[in-house]
């Protein structure tokens, strides 16, 4: 049995339902873990917390047939509930401008930003540093990428068991 199929059954067990968990655990992949959202249509994703307090996911939203990149920092300041944000970030110098929405995750403001090429996350892989800026263009934080390419190629394996 393919070992993401074996921790996804596995994982199942543990939470019960959808409600008890939204995410299951997969596996840790060159520093990220590798785990399926529930909410978001059994999207597979990465995720990284770093030591500044960011909480970090690149993953594939399957309800919307979109990537996205979420950061979650305290940096962010105020951020309003359902408001729609203009974000920009760098990788590696260069520069890039989306359109973000707000999340709270365990009670830190962050923002979604969403992607309709699933091709520009791997382009994000490939990066070494992706620094966020507030619409202040205050910088919120920088992300080492090192293995996010790797994880994210786990990521597309799990999204495979589902049929992606």
């Amino acid at each position: 049995m393919n070992r993401y199929l074996k921790a996804l059954t596995v994982g199942m067990a543990m939470v019960g339902t959808p409600a008890a968990s939204e995410l299951i655990y997969l596996d840790d992949v060159a520093g990220w873990e590798v785990l399926v959202d529930r909410s978001l249509g059994d999207g597979c994703l990465i995720q990284a917390e770093y030591e500044d307090g960011s909480l970090v996911r690149i993953g594939f939203d399957l309800n919307v047939g979109e990537g996205y990149v979420t950061v979650v920092n305290d940096n962010w300041g105020y951020l309003e509930d359902g408001a729609e944000y203009e974000v920009n970030f760098d990788l590696d110098s260069e520069p890039y401008t989306g359109l973000a929405s707000v999340v709270h995750i365990a009670d830190s403001p962050g923002v979604d930003i969403y992607f309709d090429n699933f091709d520009f996350l791997f382009h994000i892989a490939k990066k070494y540093t992706m620094t966020i800026y507030n619409d202040d263009m205050r910088e919120v934080t920088a992300i080492d990428l090192g293995g996010t390419y790797h994880a994210l190629q786990s990521a597309m394996d799990c999204q495979d068991i589902f049929g992606f």
